[in-house]
């Protein structure tokens, strides 16, 4: 009855503005047949057909000297994909129109495309919106709307904005549905937004199958959901939706323009169910023609409000009609096909008329009331979305997407000016969210009744780290390490919990299934959800899985062994100092005792006697001065002078010597036995790495050949190779990661040393699948793990064995000694025996003066020509008798002539 009742609404409103068309027409007048197909008696069909009859109306009322009339022929698909093919087939072969106005859906469009194609008619829809409805398939498709394709870059700039990382797509099953998912996939991972899953919901699922759909969702961590389908369908998954407990807080829905354009045909339950969604909308610029036809439709259909289907099938008419007119009236006939032996659709007559009408369409521009129209590849193209937030009584707008500025809040020229994505609240207004919030979702949770997280880890790595073993008792696999621990802090520090078992990858006899990368891909296959362990994060890894930040230090070590470089022997004693130094000590020990025989031996007994007595004196005097003991006094000022600073000089000496030769004697001098990866190569000695380590692809890279590298499992393993060295089946180094570098040292400081990092790498890292949310809450989580004294605890309490007298390897990386020792040399001595040397020529100096003096009339007398340097020599080797000491000794015989204790003879007395 209703369906009647609207038929009749229709009839009456097409008479109606049928007699305002007839008003003032001529006989020179040519009416196009042109065909509507439409789903008659709904009310989206109803709007679009009153607006169809509102643009005939005005556009020739606006043009009176028109030489065409279009003459509307209806046709009812019956809302049936097949009903729709036969009313334009019915359309074309007995009505012979020019061109076709609908269909209404996607679905009903692909089979009516293919009949215009082959009759050679344009179809002309303003409500097909599916992608797959390419012009490229015929030329003689016009969508008089915007695809849905053109709304996924709008959509991937909310979800990249909100800095959510997963989106689940929810679409209807049929070709509308799906034909928005390749530019929304393309859009998405272009900004690297994961899919993990779609749901797909039949649009004839009876309510519990949508539900069973949507409990699927709760069970998944993601919360971001985009929602691709019709307002009928769309209203029934809302209200199981709401049901089900998806529209509380921490949930997030997109809605597709497919919905939001509709809003203003659904009731208020159906917009209550989705209340906090935000949406996509067309945009329609506001102008005065657009405000009177809203008036207008108000009027001539109270019953609903203006919808896009009425704006668009509008300005569709309008540019039907335009395009009619400049195509003009010349071959208006079909060309009949031979009807004998062929179906209906194989004897479809050809319009003669249809290519030129398609030029015409192509050429159309114009402004209507949905904005510029004008046709770009059979199709228009959308540069304005409006972003929706849909509350109580239906969808307040909340900013808008351009091409130029994406997201603003408005649409001034001040507004927007740079894609930046710095905040939300720099591009929307305040949003309220499901569960009536305006915290923003922050796109996904681990559910409550969700499945716990797989966790791989590795077997056989360095029992510190990770270490697997069986309960004797239980048979319960116990996972221990300072990786396990830090990981479960990191837990600990998540605002949330994360329910996890750990799995050992390998068997029951504690033998690994592979290598790292092994391990890494596992979780790219699904088998692990993550990875915990000393992984190491690297490019390739990074391929197919995603790390979190490092929580250890990065870089591969080089440890070689340390050897003493000190060579003792029995000549040792020499080596603290340098030969110069030995010289001029040597030398100076005989220079001191000369200059001090020749001060004392005319005014002391004891430098005096026969020559080979003297000679001895002066070299006994000289050496005895190195243990501070002479036997010989010395009795003049300037010889005490020389020998005071002698003292001072040899005690220098001799202290240094002593501290230096202890030094020596004592010390080892560890040198490491090499110095960097270059020398390890050209020496072409084996070289030793941890297995399963992805340290063995990087010393192949270096040059390393395959029978130079030797794996090792364990730090004691590593020792013993390192020990034994390369001329006994060993190794000349060691290459292992920081962390490793750090236990090992920590127990063999005192024979190894790290001397070179030569490959960087960013530390272990936990291993997630591509795209997961965890990612990015671990890693917050790591930070404050680190930042605290946790992270301190852990070190101490799982390398608590390592000797604590060992430097940080990091801090001393370089090849240079642990103890050095330099000779002592001239130049740290020479200012000493410079003033020595001063010293004995001031008082040499003297000397020679007083005693040129003391025989100057041998100097002056001619009774001495030709003798002088006999006299002289003779003055110089007898006593002086006048001076101070003689004159003391003869005055004074029993004090200063008394021998000393040793002097005198026990026999003789």
């Amino acid at each position: 009855m209703k369906r009647h009742l609207n038929d009749v609404v229709l009839v009456f409103l097409v008479f109606i503005f049928g007699v305002k068309l007839g008003k003032g027409q001529n006989t020179t007048i040519q009416v196009i047949n042109v065909g509507v197909v439409t789903d008659v008696g709904t009310t989206a069909s109803n709007l679009s057909l009153l607006a169809i009859n509102m643009s005939l109306s005005d556009f020739y009322s606006s043009r009176p000297e028109s030489r065409t009339r279009l003459l509307l022929n209806f046709a009812d698909s019956r809302d049936d994909v097949v009903g729709a093919a036969a009313a334009a087939l019915d359309l074309i072969k007995n009505k012979e129109v020019k061109a076709i106005l609908g269909p209404r859906t996607t679905m009903q469009a692909s089979f009516v495309i293919e009949v215009g194609q082959k009759s050679q008619v344009p179809i002309i829809s303003f409500s097909a919106t599916s992608p797959f409805l390419d012009s490229g398939r015929s030329p003689y498709f016009f969508r008089s709307t915007y695809d849905d394709s053109s709304q996924v870059q709008a959509i991937s700039e909310i979800i990249k904005v909100f800095g959510w990382r997963e989106v689940v797509p929810v679409y209807e099953n049929n070709a509308f549905g799906e034909g928005i998912m390749p530019g929304l996939t393309d859009a998405l991972q272009a900004i690297n937004i994961r899919i993990p899953y779609r749901t797909v919901i039949s649009p004839n699922a009876t309510d519990d199958e949508i539900s069973v759909d949507l409990l699927k969702l709760m069970t998944k961590p993601t919360r971001v959901f985009v929602v691709h389908m019709n307002r009928f369908l769309a209203s029934r998954v809302f209200s199981k939706a709401r049901e089900t407990g998806l529209m509380k807080q921490g949930y997030a829905w997109i809605l597709t323009n497919g919905v939001i354009d509709h809003l203003v045909l659904m009731n208020g339950t159906d917009i209550e169910a989705m209340q906090g969604v935000i949406g996509i909308r067309t945009h329609f610029p506001i102008s005065e023609e657009l405000q009177t036809f809203r008036s207008r439709l108000a009027k001539a259909f109270p019953v609903s409000e203006l919808n896009i289907y009425g704006l668009r099938a509008y300005d569709a008419t309008t540019a039907l009609a335009m395009a009619v007119e400049e195509a003009g009236t010349t071959n208006l006939t079909f060309s009949k096909m031979d009807g004998r032996n062929i179906s209906d659709l194989e004897a479809l007559s050809v319009s003669e008329y249809g290519p030129k009408l398609i030029r015409s369409l192509s050429q159309i521009q114009f402004k209507g009331l949905s904005g510029d129209y004008h046709f770009v590849d059979g199709q228009l193209h959308a540069s304005v979305f409006e972003i929706v937030n849909v509350i109580d009584g239906g969808g307040i707008l909340v900013g808008f997407w351009t091409q130029d500025k994406g997201l603003v809040k408005d649409l001034s020229p001040s507004s927007g000016t740079t894609r930046t994505f710095s905040s939300w609240k720099n591009h929307l207004n305040p949003i309220l969210w499901p569960g009536i919030t305006l915290t923003v979702p922050k796109g996904w949770e681990i559910p409550t009744n969700g499945k716990e997280l797989q966790i791989g880890v590795p077997v056989g790595t360095f029992p510190q780290f990770v270490k697997v073993t069986t309960d004797p008792l239980t048979h319960e696999t116990i996972v221990t390490g300072f990786c396990i621990d830090f990981f479960e802090a990191v837990i600990q520090a998540m605002p949330y919990d994360v329910s996890h078992r750990f799995i050992p990858f390998g068997d029951d006899d504690g033998k690994t299934n592979g290598n790292f990368n092994d391990l890494s891909y596992q979780v790219y296959l699904g088998v692990f959800d993550a990875v915990v362990g000393d992984t190491t994060i690297l490019a390739n890894r990074s391929s197919y899985v995603d790390f979190t930040l490092p929580y250890t230090t990065s870089g591969v070590g080089m440890v070689v062994p340390l050897k003493d470089n000190v060579a003792r022997s029995s000549l040792i004693f020499f080596k603290p100092l340098t030969p110069g130094l030995w010289g001029m000590t040597l030398g100076s020990f005989f220079v001191v005792g000369f200059v001090v025989w020749i001060l004392e031996h005319r005014v002391n007994s004891e430098f005096t006697g026969p020559p080979q007595y003297q000679i001895s004196t002066m070299f006994w005097f000289a050496f005895s001065i190195m243990v501070f003991a002479p036997r010989e006094r010395v009795m003049s000022f300037t010889a005490r002078v020389v020998v005071i600073t002698w003292y001072f000089i040899v005690l220098v000496l001799t202290q240094s010597y002593t501290a230096s030769l202890s030094s020596l004697l004592t010390t080892q001098q560890l040198n490491p036995t090499e110095t960097s990866i270059k020398n390890v190569l050209a020496k072409g000695g084996p070289v030793a790495y941890q297995r399963d380590s992805f340290v063995l692809g990087k010393l192949r890279e270096s040059g390393f050949p395959e029978s130079r590298l030797v794996p090792f499992t364990s730090p004691e393993k590593c020792e013993e190779l390192l020990n034994k060295g390369p001329s006994k089946g060993g190794v000349s180094a060691a290459f292992m990661e920081v962390p490793y570098v750090r236990v090992f040292l920590g127990q063999y400081c005192k024979k190894y040393k790290m001397v070179e990092v030569p490959f960087d790498v960013d530390g272990f890292g936990f291993v997630f699948p591509i795209g997961s949310p965890l990612v990015a809450d671990v890693s917050r989580a790591i930070l404050k793990v680190a930042e605290s004294n946790k992270a301190t605890q852990l070190e101490t309490a799982w390398f608590k064995n390592i000797d604590k007298t060992c430097p940080d390897p990091m801090n001393n990386p370089d090849p240079n000694p642990t103890v050095s020792f330099r000779k002592l040399s001239l130049d740290s001595f020479l200012l000493l025996f410079v003033a020595a040397a001063t010293v004995c020529t001031l008082a040499l100096l003297k000397f020679v003066i007083c005693f040129l003096i003391q025989n100057r009339i041998i100097l002056n007398d001619e009774f001495y020509r030709g003798k002088r340097m006999k006299e002289m020599w003779l003055k110089f080797m007898e006593s002086d008798g006048k001076s101070y000491i003689s004159r003391v000794r003869s005055t004074c015989p029993q004090v200063l002539i008394q021998p000393r204790e040793e002097d005198i003879d026990p026999i003789n007395g």
